[in-house]
């Protein structure tokens, strides 16, 4: 049955090609070749070479590897170790000290001398303060060589009101000061004893605002009354005002400036007429900034008119108002120099504040400074360290020298012996070089170091009265440790000199001698010990080379001195 099969499949096999190859003659053109197979390809993998698995050894002695078995002897252990959770270790550092908003100091001393100070300052709310400061400094005097009294007392009260809103803030302040002292340098201390007390009162109202993303920037007020006890009175009204004015792509920097100064003496040195002065100053000062790379350039004029009302005249000036500065090596080295000018305003209350020892006589004009140029360098010695070396050469016309005024014979006023200074107007260029050098480490340990180096040329009196060829001075501070600190100053002031115009008669002319004030070194010293962080002691030492110079001509001062007291702060 299955070659049966067979044969039939075979038989529809060779019949299925017949037709198909029929078919393919029938449609096709092109003849068929004809493929015959041989046999098909079978290829053969011979043997590959294999290393033994299992080497001969050619060893004499052959050594059979050790069975080694392990046991562990298990012991159970009571365990109460309990492993502490990890925490990251915190950093070591000073507590910030407190500051307090108010303080109070009071110190006694030699001399029968009273320090004492009071400042308070109070938050009313977030953005309303208020304070006040009172001050007091006296001392008996009790000069070496002096007979005369030469007590002195300052007293001082000051309260001012703070408010800062969103876009601006404001100040408004007044205060009262109390001073006296004694005209006691006479050039002969054997004469007779008598008064030579004087007195001056101070009261001033002010206040300043200043705004923020607005044309005006700032402005401020100032009214003060100055007088004394001679029956002289000076008023004094200051406006001061800046704002940018925008022309095209720049913006005008521009201060405007109303001065008024008023005021009268019961008489003259020399006379009994009344002495008035009045005037008042409008100035106007437009200035422009360029800034390129290192370069900062300030371009400006100082426009200022002068109207005296007392003599009625009126004078116009125009000054220079030019400053540079030039990044050299960055904070290293800095190249400035400026070239300005000014028209300043001189005042009784200025001059009795420089020289106690004032006549109540003074002529009173305001000086005017054609220019000032300047040119130096500053910068960087390190991070810790500044410096800065400048010269000046500036003129002054009208400038007020101190000098000594004439004694007269039978004078009725205890300042008129020749123990009182009046002033001197004369034009005087001066030529001055100096330097400072600033070390800050840190809050512990602050030096500074100044000295300047004056030559003066006059136009009409011999010399610049008064006016000192060297001035120099230092100051340290020392936070020693938490609790004791300590600090000094030193000052050096070089040789001055003044006229003295001796008593004359009806037929002998009055004597006038030039003098050479000596220059002299004064050295201050304290040292202080905090208790508590709101209390602390202190001691100082002034004059401590116990020098009697003179400051003013025939005015010695003090010889040592030393004072001890207290400081508290506090809040409320």
């Amino acid at each position: 049955m299955t070659n049966k099969l067979k044969h039939i499949f075979l038989a529809i096999v060779i019949l299925s090609v017949t037709i198909t190859s029929a078919q393919e003659r029938e449609n096709d053109s092109i003849d068929g070749g004809t493929v015959n197979v041989v046999k098909p390809y079978m290829p053969t993998i011979s043997d590959a070479f294999k290393i033994k698995e299992i080497p001969t050894l050619n060893d004499s002695t052959t050594v059979n590897k050790k069975v080694i078995k392990y046991n562990i002897f298990s012991i159970p252990v009571a365990s109460t170790f309990t492993p502490a959770k990890g925490k990251a270790a915190t950093v070591d550092k000073e507590k910030s000290v407190k500051l307090y908003d108010n303080y109070a100091s009071l110190g006694v001393g030699s001399y029968t001398t009273i320090l004492g100070e009071v400042y308070l300052n109070h938050a009313i709310s977030r953005t309303e303060r208020v304070g006040g400061y009172f001050s007091h400094h006296s001392s008996a005097g009790d000069i070496e060589g002096v007979k005369l009294d030469n007590n002195f007392s300052e007293m001082g009260l000051n309260a001012h009101y703070t408010q800062k809103q969103r876009d601006y803030s404001w100040k408004v302040e007044g205060g009262f000061q109390l001073q006296s002292f004694n005209w006691y340098g006479l050039p002969d201390q054997d004469i007779d004893v008598f008064d030579v007390g004087h007195s001056f009162y101070t009261a001033n109202i002010g206040g300043n605002i200043q705004f923020d993303d607005a044309i005006i920037n700032k402005g401020s007020v100032l009214y003060r009354r100055f007088g004394d006890d001679q029956d002289s009175g000076e008023n004094r009204f200051l406006l001061k005002s800046g704002f940018d004015v925008p022309v095209a792509d720049v913006v005008i920097n521009t201060e405007v400036t109303i001065d008024y100064l008023g005021g009268s003496f019961d008489k003259n040195y020399f006379s009994d007429d009344e002495l008035n002065y009045s005037n008042i100053i409008f100035g106007l000062a437009p200035s422009y900034q360029m800034k390129q790379d290192d370069l900062t350039l300030n371009l400006g004029v100082n426009l200022v008119y002068l109207n005296d009302t007392e003599a009625s005249d009126g004078r116009f000036f125009i000054y220079p108002n030019i400053t540079a500065s030039y990044r050299l090596v960055d904070e290293l080295l800095i190249a400035y120099g400026s070239i300005e000018g000014g028209l300043n305003q001189n005042s009784y209350y200025d001059f009795a504040q420089e020289n106690p020892f004032v006549s109540p006589t003074l002529f009173i004009v305001p000086t005017d400074q054609a220019y000032n140029a300047s040119v130096g360098i500053k910068g960087k010695l390190s991070n810790s360290m500044s410096y800065n070396v400048s010269g000046h050469y500036f003129a002054d016309n009208n400038r007020a020298l101190f000098r000594s005024n004439a004694a007269i014979g039978g004078a009725g006023e205890n300042y008129q012996f020749g123990n009182s200074f009046g002033i001197a107007y004369d034009d005087v260029k001066t030529f001055a070089i100096g330097g400072e050098l600033n070390v800050d480490i840190n809050r512990n340990f602050k030096l500074g170091l100044k000295a300047e180096y004056f030559a003066y040329n006059t136009e009409n009196e011999a010399e610049a009265w008064n006016l000192p060829d060297i001035e120099a001075s230092a100051f340290l501070d020392i936070q020693i440790d938490k609790h004791w600190f300590a600090g000094a100053n030193l000052f050096f002031v070089g040789e001055r000199k003044d006229l003295l115009i001796g008593v004359g008669g009806p037929l002998i002319l009055p004597t006038a001698t030039q003098v050479t004030l000596k220059s002299y070194f004064d050295a201050n010293a304290n040292v202080g010990y905090k208790i508590t962080n709101q209390l602390s002691a202190f001691v100082k030492a002034n004059n401590i080379a116990n020098q009697n110079y003179n400051r003013w001509v025939n005015y010695p001062v003090q010889g040592i001195q030393f004072l001890a007291g207290a400081t508290y702060q506090f809040d409320f």
